[in-house]
């Protein structure tokens, strides 16, 4: 069965409740009076995400939605603290965004591997009768109880990292770029709609590299959600530069942009303040006339499936990159 592709789910979690403080008193041979000496409770477990460079979607949150930290342990006599609660690890992909799903707050993101999102924090542990002791009252037979840990529910979304974004409406070669200029084994094929999960690929140039990703086709109102909609615009506020990849057997390229841009403005007028290199492709079977600049930008003429002028298509990408402040 293929493995399916998830950016979007809701779960729930909740750190465990801190350990109750202990009322305990010496019973010590010699000790007359034997003072108190119960100790406190553990801290309840807390709940992290935790970033895997090996993961790339969000599929086994979607069966599991609940996770629960283990509770602290009471104290225990001799002043002994009790143990403190597991915490509980959820592992995410690179690029993973966490809000809380009912006020809509941003918790965080997760962005480097190995890093630590806390979710959910783990309860105070109570203190012991110990502390509570005074010249007045020696034998406190009173003790606190554990707080309990937090508990919400939490809406994550994967936007996946990559320095250039392919962008381009459906069947406009994105994939066959993507693999005709890196090691990527994306999916393609002449319908439309082939991609229906980001696909990543390295560019390893002599003394660089960046990587570039082959996102959803895009189709007209997809900042409303339309097609692939925000499953393509997502993962596209990641990017450091952009690739208008055109296809002129579809119609007018400049016409295309157009629309391209319009749908990225209407999501977030941020999208545009990244590099854009613009590319028409198949030029292998299209002999129709092409403008040489759009937008006021240079435009790279390239056949994916022939490898014609994808070097420096190339070129003009790792310039985009290594320059990423440097705005059209």
């Amino acid at each position: 069965m293929k493995e399916q592709f998830v950016d979007r789910v809701k779960i729930y979690v909740r750190a465990g409740r801190g350990g109750d403080g202990l009322v305990h008193f010496r019973r010590e041979k010699f000790v007359p009076r034997g003072g108190p000496d119960g100790g406190d409770g553990g801290d309840g477990g807390s709940v992290y995400l935790v970033g895997d460079p090996h993961l790339w979607h969000l599929l086994d949150l979607r069966y599991q939605k609940r996770y629960v930290a283990e509770d602290g342990k009471p104290g225990k006599p001799k002043k002994m603290h009790g143990r403190r609660g597991k915490d509980v690890l959820i592992r995410v992909p690179l690029g993973t965004v966490a809000y809380d799903a009912e006020t809509g707050e941003l918790i965080g993101e997760v962005l480097e591997p190995g890093q630590k999102l806390l979710l959910a924090k783990g309860g105070k542990g109570g203190r012991g009768n110990v502390h509570f002791a005074t010249p007045e009252n020696r034998a406190p037979r009173y003790a606190e109880r554990g707080k309990p840990g937090e508990e919400r529910w939490v809406l994550l979304e994967l936007k996946t990292l990559g320095d250039v974004g392919i962008i381009g409406f459906p069947n406009a070669g994105k994939s066959t770029l993507l693999r005709a200029i890196t090691r990527s084994r994306a999916k393609v094929g002449s319908y439309p709609f082939t991609t229906k999960r980001p696909n990543l690929g390295v560019v390893r140039r002599e003394f660089f590299r960046f990587t570039l990703v082959d996102l959803p086709g895009l189709v007209e109102g997809a900042h409303r959600g339309k097609g692939m909609g925000h499953h393509f615009l997502r993962h596209a506020e990641r990017t450091r530069a952009l690739l208008f990849l055109l296809d002129p057997t579809q119609g007018d390229p400049e016409e295309q942009y157009r629309k391209l841009r319009e749908e990225l403005e209407l999501y977030s007028p941020e999208m545009l303040l990244k590099k854009r290199v613009i590319a028409v492709n198949k030029v292998d079977v299209y002999s129709g006339p092409l403008s040489e600049e759009i937008d006021g930008l240079p435009v790279y003429r390239v056949s994916a499936l022939t490898g014609e002028g994808v070097e420096r298509l190339v070129e003009a990408l790792e310039r985009a990159v290594r320059e990423p402040d440097d705005s059209p």
